[in-house]
């Protein structure tokens, strides 16, 4: 991408909408746009915080792994949405995996350069703190999840999350979710198993909460789904 193109994609993000175009060329000043492959990293945990990426095409997974090796998924990003979103104003490694679900384009912008930008427009400072404040009430509420819901609620909790995230809506009020979350993708991202996840989808469709369509995208209700928790 050059550096117009560059300029166009970041006078189109949600974050930059509304800078001037002297604005706009100050952040594609320090910014460069990478390819990366399908199945490669952006970052590994624990390395140094250097830069922050916006997703121009392309999916990424933001996740965790232990000392034994087990995933939890964090975050499933796309175009259009910013990360790491802890390497803000913050020193020390990055604390999770960000890997390439398939082919991505990115611009990357040198953490201590963005955080000039942003200390020099208010306005944008303000914006960033909005969709940080987001992702931190998002994350508060999969942690409530956790330890107050059931697997059976969490896994409902979920499917309403990921709908309203990435789900295309019907004319008759049903959602419908890709097949691009696998099974072990959603037992990843609650910490429990393929097979519990497997067993509650297969139940949920018994008792008619979803259904699948000759693609392998799930079906649902998201309103239907939340009555279930009440």
């Amino acid at each position: 991408m050059n550096k117009k193109a560059l300029k166009t994609f970041l006078a189109n993000y949600a974050l930059f909408r509304d800078l001037d175009e002297y604005e706009i060329d100050k952040i594609a000043e320090i910014s460069i746009t990478r390819e990366w492959a399908k199945n490669s990293h952006v970052f590994m945990q624990g390395e140094p915080i250097e830069n922050v990426y916006f997703i121009h095409q392309g999916k990424i997974k933001i996740y965790k792994s232990d000392i034994n090796g087990r995933e939890q998924i964090v975050n499933i990003l796309k175009d259009g949405e910013m990360f790491p979103h802890v390497g803000l104003f913050r020193k020390g490694g990055y604390p999770a995996f960000a890997e390439v679900l398939e082919p991505s384009i990115l611009a990357v912008v040198p953490i201590t350069q963005f955080e000039k930008v942003l200390i020099d427009n208010p306005e944008l400072s303000i914006k960033v703190f909005k969709v940080l404040g987001e992702k931190i009430v998002d994350l508060q509420e999969r942690l409530e999840a956790q330890v107050l819901n059931n697997t059976y609620e969490q896994i409902i909790k979920l499917l309403i999350r990921l709908a309203n995230l990435y789900g295309e809506k019907k004319q008759d009020g049903t959602v419908s979710l890709k097949a691009e979350f696998t099974n072990k993708d959603l037992a990843s991202m609650i910490g429990t198993t393929r097979e519990t996840v497997s067993r509650t989808l297969t139940k949920m469709k018994k008792e008619e909460l979803l259904e699948t369509d000759r693609n392998g995208n799930l079906l649902l209700d998201p309103e239907v789904l939340f009555n279930e928790l009440l």
